[in-house]
């Protein structure tokens, strides 16, 4: 299905509003689906604020909360979101990011307490377009492994990278240490489809190309022992520096009534206060790896339509019936 812009955005926002969400949640957790969707993130776009609806009617999401807000050094800033979405907490502190970072050269934020962050490059990708260079990362519950324990022990524990570009559109990474995205296993369940051998194994802890036995059992980290580190290392800044749950004891995202309570972890830097004319060498720098035949993530975001399976469109409108 294709929708325009305002018909996207008035669907999703009349869905969340309609399962009893304030207007400032409304507004941010629809702001950000529908940058999602236009960044081509569409795992954690529509798809996504299926699960979001479900744990604002379930009780796993607060509905009518304020972040707390607190400033315990010049450069940190910590939020607590109060088992509400991490969107908004962003959202009331953005412009002191912005300033502070150009105050400081660099600020930090820890969140807490919060549902999934939804798309991670959402966060680094408005720090770059203000001119901020920006690293980010955040846990889940766990749901990924590694093939020595065959245990949860790490959410996917997503990592993100944006830098403003001269002329051009932010470079933005945004990916998981999992070898690929619940939701993906989850649609290829839904289909009959199979996964690929290193996405997943089943409730034994056993390699699987079936994605109904990986729905049952975990997703696997990327690239062996190096991709285990990587979630360690984000785990640890997500879950430890902002004393947010451990993904292992992290409540479920998609059942039950209790908020996963996990955490978002960021550094913004000003770029121009250490290297001047660092915009210019970055998107120099840009076009001669893509000359090399480098492919270079980016933020192309366009603003017209957004293509959205029918299915999910259907499933995201009844909760604006109910």
């Amino acid at each position: 299905m294709r929708l325009e812009f305002p018909e996207a955005k008035r669907i999703a926002h009349s869905a969340i509003k309609a399962v009893g969400a304030s207007d400032a949640i409304a507004h941010s957790l629809t702001d950000a689906v529908l940058s999602a969707e236009l960044a081509g993130s569409k795992a954690v776009g529509f798809a996504h604020l299926t699960d979001y609806l479900d744990g604002f009617t379930n009780g796993r999401i607060a509905k009518d909360v304020e972040p707390k807000i607190s400033f315990p050094a010049g450069a940190a800033i910590v939020i607590d979101a109060q088992n509400g979405i991490a969107q908004l907490g962003f959202d009331r502190v953005f412009e002191k990011l912005i300033h502070r970072a150009d105050t400081y050269g660099v600020v930090v934020l820890a969140l807490s307490n919060s549902y999934t962050v939804g798309e991670l490059g959402y966060y680094t990708r408005r720090l770059a377009g203000a001119g901020l260079v920006a690293m980010a990362t955040c846990n889940a519950p766990a749901q990924m492994t590694t093939l020595e324990s065959g245990k949860a022990v790490y959410g996917t524990n997503s990592l993100s990278f944006a830098a403003p570009v001269l002329n051009g559109w932010p470079l933005v990474i945004d990916q998981s240490c999992s070898a690929t995205a619940f939701v993906n296993v989850r649609r290829a369940a839904q289909h009959g489809e199979a996964i690929p051998e290193g996405w997943a194994v089943n409730e034994k802890g056993e390699p699987t190309t079936d994605a109904r036995e990986a729905v049952k059992g975990l997703l696997l980290v990327f690239g062996g022992m190096q991709g285990g580190n990587i979630a360690l290392i984000t785990e640890i800044l997500a879950a430890g520096v902002t004393g947010a749950n451990w993904s292992m004891d992290a409540p479920t995202f998609s059942e039950g009534s209790k908020n996963p309570g996990v955490g978002l972890f960021l550094v913004a830097i000003k770029p121009e206060l250490l290297a001047g004319n660092f915009i210019a060498r970055l998107a120099s720098q840009i076009s001669r790896l893509a000359e090399n035949g480098v492919r270079i993530p980016g933020s192309n975001i366009t603003v017209h339509e957004i293509d959205v399976p029918e299915s999910i469109i259907e499933q995201v409108k009844q909760y604006s019936i109910r």
